[in-house]
């Protein structure tokens, strides 16, 4: 239950940040969704969720 409630928040960080993630290029990375859905842009950005969770993991190993 813990994982679902982490995911569904990463998710909403990454709807409210996908304007300056995408400047910085993360969120058009080949496995990231974009769709529209009843008037609105909804972004999956699958890959670039594992590409921040890498770098994540790897500043923790080093911490």
């Amino acid at each position: 239950m813990r994982w679902l409630i982490v995911f569904l928040l990463a998710f909403l960080v990454f709807q409210g940040l996908a304007e300056w993630l995408k400047r910085i290029g993360l969120g058009r990375l080949p496995g990231d969704l974009s769709f529209r859905f009843r008037g609105r842009v909804w972004h999956l950005p699958i890959a670039s969720s594992l590409l921040l969770s890498l770098i994540a993991m790897a500043i923790g190993a080093l911490i």
